[in-house]
């Protein structure tokens, strides 16, 4: 059985508060920790009326002291609209707080739009120094002490931070960032859950040009996969309709709340619309346990990934539970010699 983890945008649901989703989001990270979940990531998005997750690190800190073991993290900051100094201090703040328990992944795009992005950066140019900006941040984390190391002598140091060797990941959803994470020898997380269309090629980029680093010894490639699970697949279907709903506003220029699930999705859509959101959404889980299990299966047997992030926004808290709790039962139900097979 390999890793399951879980990717959390904290979503405000249609007739609920951010005050909901953020008290929304540790609990579901509580049930994740009683379920055998490795990890619990929450990603930076900006000027969404839907998301209450931009101030990410503040949330991992929130969602930190409300648990006990599971590890927490970013999936990811999006590092351009930040100083790597400051990503640094906060990062090496939550590590300080819960030693042992912090991701950090990171991301090259702006988590927004351009208007917002413009109002967010240092400049607008800030994604062409993103693997310095990456080396420089991951320098604030190493030890003070290390002869010619990075912090030896310096005259800027993140405090806290220097020392706490926090774990970087690179996130993508194209094969620069496969790239990237394969020259610095970090882990690599694929945005294969909203962005599946280079998940071939970047999993082969990563695994074939990857380069040993003192942070990782062999390459570890994390598949991110929507899943919606339910007693039923005609359930399991309706539980989805809510982020069809919500990526086809999205994509149409009109973002907002998730929106109620609906019975028939097709009614509600317009069908060029719905084929871009069936291809966005192409890697996932979708239905009863069986069914479910069966597509996870088959994900992990094609792609054979080191740990498998889930997500899924659904409407109603108890059902996105239920439905985190189903997976978290398929996953336990498939040992890794047995997947391939399936």
């Amino acid at each position: 059985m390999i890793p399951y983890s879980v990717l959390d945008l904290s979503p405000i649901p249609e007739g609920a508060t951010a005050a909901d989703a953020l008290a929304n989001s540790l609990d579901l990270a509580r049930h994740a920790e009683r379920l055998g979940y490795n990890r619990f990531w929450l990603a930076e998005h900006h000027n969404m009326t839907g998301i209450a997750s931009a101030a990410t690190a503040v949330v991992i800190g929130h969602v930190a002291g409300g648990t006990t073991t599971i590890r927490v993290g970013a999936g990811g900051i999006m590092l351009p609209n930040h100083a790597p100094l400051v990503v640094a201090e906060q990062f090496g703040t939550l590590a300080t707080l819960f030693p042992g328990r912090i991701d950090l992944g990171l991301g090259r795009a702006p988590g927004t739009d351009m208007a917002t992005a413009r109002a967010l950066r240092r400049n607008l140019e800030a994604g062409d120094s993103f693997p310095q900006d990456v080396l420089e941040l991951m320098s604030y984390f190493e030890a003070e002490d290390v002869g010619a190391g990075a912090n030896a002598g310096r005259r800027v140091r993140a405090i806290p931070g220097v020392g706490t060797n926090v774990p970087v990941w690179i996130l993508g959803s194209s094969l620069y960032g496969a790239q990237l994470a394969a020259h610095f020898g970090l882990p690599y997380a694929f945005a294969s859950h909203f962005a599946p269309a280079a998940l071939d090629q970047a999993a082969e980029i990563y695994r074939e040009t990857f380069r040993p680093s003192q942070a990782l010894a062999e390459p570890y490639f994390m598949l991110a996969a929507n899943v919606f699970a339910a007693e039923t697949d005609a359930e399991g279907r309706r539980l989805r309709s809510s982020m069809e709903q919500a990526f086809a506003n999205l994509r149409t220029g009109r973002p907002g709340p998730l929106p109620h699930p609906v019975d028939d999705i097709d009614a509600h859509l317009d069908p060029m619309v719905k084929a871009g959101v069936d291809e966005a959404l192409a890697v996932s889980a979708t239905g009863s346990r069986e069914t479910v299990r069966r597509e996870l299966a088959l994900l992990i047997g094609r792609y054979a990934p080191d740990e498998i992030l889930l997500t899924g926004q659904i409407h109603d808290h108890a059902a996105r539970l239920r439905s985190f709790e189903i997976a978290a039962d398929a996953m336990a139900s498939l040992p890794a010699d047995r997947i391939a097979a399936e």
